[in-house]
């Protein structure tokens, strides 16, 4: 399915190793295990795939945005249209973002989001999917490849054959630096979610975390053997480079840890070079 310029829902039998699917993308609504409508979009490779057995055939990226993106922001466009040169890209609105229902629980159940996102990328003819985050997305997709992994949720279509996790924090409740102090106030305090809502899209739960999730870096063990990328920043405003040198630690001999000098934080500081990185890193990951 897909919507249309109108904005009405209609059937799409688009295939994605077609060469009819070339170039056109498909956008339709998505649905979670607890219930939440999920804007999502898929943009098909900006090659046909040519049956010579690539590492590319059949790749597709599922991007998970930072907090207050959704699949509109011209920086989420910006890594779509980098991915596209190795491969089909799904990306989607996480909850209480852009169009998609529900509201931000700030990478809580998001999970269950990604977890959509990933089973409707395979349901579309895709062998191997690579998530990729920035920022609270990075903290999603390390969450969800430990939740989803084969001794834990099984091979049941939603599980990731590669991580790539950009600007994540490393830990729940850091409030060391100016931009997460703010962002604080703008999750916890009435009037902070009213900014939330009006100035940034984002509809954020009013609720505190009951329980409080696995954090990122209790996650990072649990992901191996899948392949798993972590990329920061050396000027990151939001987190210092504790967080990624904690997650890296956390899977000593497992994880990869690319430290990008004068980079600042997620989707908009991610430079076009290292776009390109990520994904020769996903192609050369084929088992």
């Amino acid at each position: 399915m897909r919507i249309d310029p109108a904005g009405r829902v209609v059937r799409s039998t688009a295939i994605p190793h077609s060469e009819t699917n070339r170039g056109t993308p498909i956008r339709t609504f998505l649905h979670t295990t607890d219930g939440v409508t999920i804007d999502s979009v898929y943009d098909p490779p900006a090659f046909v795939y040519d049956g010579s057995g690539s590492s590319a055939r059949g790749l597709v990226f599922v991007v998970a945005h930072g907090f207050t993106g959704d699949v509109d922001r011209p920086h989420v466009r910006r890594v779509v249209e980098a991915f596209t040169q190795y491969g089909a890209v799904v990306t989607f609105s996480f909850r209480g973002h852009g169009a998609s229902g529900g509201a931000s629980t700030v990478g809580d159940r998001e999970v269950l989001d990604l977890a959509a996102a990933v089973e409707w990328a395979r349901s579309l003819g895709h062998a191997r999917v690579v998530t990729v985050g920035f920022s609270m997305g990075g903290s999603v997709v390390l969450r969800h490849a430990a939740l989803y992994g084969d001794e834990h949720e099984g091979r049941t279509g939603a599980h990731t054959d590669a991580v790539v996790s950009v600007s994540a924090p490393a830990r729940w409740y850091y409030r060391g630096t100016a931009p997460m102090r703010k962002l604080h106030w703008l999750v916890t305090r009435p009037e902070g979610r009213l900014v939330g809502r009006y100035g940034f899209r984002t509809r954020i739960h009013h609720k505190e975390w009951d329980p409080v999730p696995l954090s990122p870096v209790e996650a990072v063990p649990r992901i191996a053997p899948t392949p798993l990328l972590i990329v920061h920043g050396d000027r990151d405003g939001y987190f210092p480079l504790d967080h990624p040198r904690m997650l890296a630690d956390a899977a000593p001999g497992h994880a990869e840890l690319w430290l990008e000098h004068g980079m600042g934080h997620a989707e908009n500081a991610a430079p076009d070079e290292l776009l390109r990185r990520i994904g020769d890193w996903a192609v050369s990951q084929e088992s």
